[in-house]
């Protein structure tokens, strides 16, 4: 199909030249373009369709990791730029584990981090990752101001976020993180580059005793989008990262989420997924809290 009639298109330099395009049309007419990898798709199946485009290619300042203070990803960083960055901490290691296998090699090169937690797909990689390390989005608005907002307050349920449609997703960042902190991702999909059956991503924090001190665990490739597993992060605290602890943690997740059957696989082997895929990140984010 090709796409419904677009009546104009703009491609600012700034970030107050792109909010005051989004504002020229009707609420709902115009849409942000990052990578574009998703939104085009749904743009010519007519999924959406806006009578405006806004391409913030051209808007330097989204772009660029930086650790200052703390980790701060702009939202038109590319996920090639995050999987070639090798200057994370453990704490944040995951958003490379994801980065680095997200589609295919044209994915890669075009596809944004701030495009992928606000497109907010149904099954894909980066929601999760975001979750799992409590990251937060700010949001900057055409009357100049910005709000934060955590991952769990922003992602909602898929293609649903907190992002309102006149403001603009700046940056995810991330506070400097406490010692003997670790964290790993890893999809299970038909091929490499697949979209994600499951995907898992745990982060561990480690006491002076090497014992998990605090745990979050994600959940990627369910109906009802990228989710925090609480059950996971329980149960995992206390745990000196020994397999027979670790097991009975994603147990524990795979009996608290709700699975679902598809043409890729049905519940019961998503359930597996969760359990294989879950004692293997985990055994990773322990090593790497220990490093």
């Amino acid at each position: 199909m090709y796409p419904a009639h677009i009546e104009s298109y703009y491609r600012p330099t700034t970030v107050a030249e792109a909010l005051a395009a989004i504002t020229r049309q009707p609420e709902g007419d115009s849409m942000f373009l990052a990578g574009g990898q998703s939104l085009m798709q749904a743009i010519k199946s007519r999924m959406v369709r806006p009578t405006s485009i806004v391409d913030l290619q051209s808007v330097a300042e989204l772009r660029g990791i930086d650790q200052a203070n703390g980790l701060r990803i702009g939202a038109m960083t590319r996920y090639v730029e995050i999987a070639e960055y090798e200057q994370f901490p453990a704490a944040y290691a995951a958003l490379r584990d994801a980065a680095e296998r997200v589609g295919d090699r044209q994915v890669r090169n075009r596809g944004t981090i701030g495009g992928s937690v606000c497109w907010n797909y149904v099954a894909s990689c980066l929601p999760s990752v975001v979750l799992a390390l409590n990251g937060t989005m700010s949001l900057a608005s055409a009357d100049g101001s910005i709000r934060d907002v955590k991952a769990k307050d922003f992602i909602i349920a898929p293609l649903e976020t907190a992002r309102r449609e006149d403001e603009i997703l700046l940056c995810v960042s991330w506070p400097k993180p406490p010692p003997k902190t670790g964290s790993a991702y890893k999809k299970w999909g038909l091929v490499t580059d697949a979209l994600p059956v499951v995907g898992m991503c745990v982060s561990i924090s480690l006491d002076d005793l090497g014992k998990c001190r605090t745990a979050q665990v994600a959940v990627a490739g369910l109906a009802d989008g990228a989710q925090i597993a609480d059950a996971g992060g329980a149960a995992l605290i206390g745990s000196a990262g020994d397999e027979a602890s670790i097991s009975a943690a994603m147990n524990d997740v795979a009996d608290s989420v709700e699975t679902h059957s598809d043409h890729w696989a049905d519940a019961s082997y998503r359930e597996q997924l969760i359990k294989r895929l879950g004692v293997e990140v985990t055994l990773r984010a322990f090593a790497r809290a220990r490093r």
